[in-house]
């Protein structure tokens, strides 16, 4: 029998425990983690499970961090409006692939190195282009309100059962007839008609928020 092949807590490891606890999160919710049905999933007793993790908390705060590092973090040396669209971009498509991710990152109160270092590289790109410390932090406050707000949006409607905006805007038309929305009607018909760019949408918001810092950073511009 290969050594791989093996199973039982002498091949456990953080990495390994870390990794199943988020295939459980993307997979069934991370409402649905527990150390019981982690150990299940890896084949060993929960209490197996304390030798690589400190518990529930210590999972939680572990594959947030997985997280953190498939997103884009600021470079040093690289324009703060390219960092900043970047960060965002990356950071949505992490939270695409794990739906769960945006809430709990806005809501741990503890952090680990992974995630230190991400703000740490935000802020770091923000005071360097010559943002005050007051501002970049109102700056980071409402990109990551913008980021996270979008992708926990976007997780709402899909819990929905409807995946696509014109099925939902299909269901809506009975609802909303034109004599007594107008407006909404026809912006329902819009919908059908046209589709959804969720990435334009995205865009939008986006270069909206970072076109007003930037006449906050060189008022003068333009």
């Amino acid at each position: 029998m290969k050594k791989a092949d093996v199973p039982g807590k002498a091949f456990l490891t953080r990495e390994r425990v870390l990794r199943a606890a988020l295939d459980m999160a993307d997979e069934l919710g991370v409402e649905s983690l527990s150390m019981r049905r982690l150990g299940s999933r890896l084949g060993v007793e929960a209490m197996s499970l304390y030798n690589h993790v400190e518990g529930k908390e210590d999972v939680l705060d572990g594959i947030l961090e997985l997280v953190i590092g498939e997103i884009a973090v600021p470079a040093a040396g690289v324009d703060w409006r390219t960092a900043m669209r970047e960060r965002a971009v990356s950071a949505r498509r992490a939270f695409g692939r794990h739906p769960w991710a945006a809430a709990l990152m806005d809501s741990r109160t503890s952090s680990g190195p992974g995630r230190l270092g991400y703000f740490d590289a935000v802020v770091g790109a923000l005071t360097g282009a010559g943002f005050p410390l007051e501002r970049a932090g109102r700056a980071l406050s409402v990109l990551d309100c913008y980021i996270y707000g979008f992708a926990l949006q976007r997780r709402n409607m899909a819990s929905g059962g409807r995946e696509r905006a014109e099925d939902r805007a299909e269901a809506l038309r009975d609802s909303a007839p034109t004599e007594a929305y107008p407006h909404l009607a026809r912006m329902i018909e819009w919908t059908v008609a046209h589709g959804y760019d969720e990435d334009a949408d995205f865009e939008f918001g986006l270069t909206l928020i970072l076109d007003g810092l930037e006449g906050m950073l060189n008022p003068g511009r333009g």
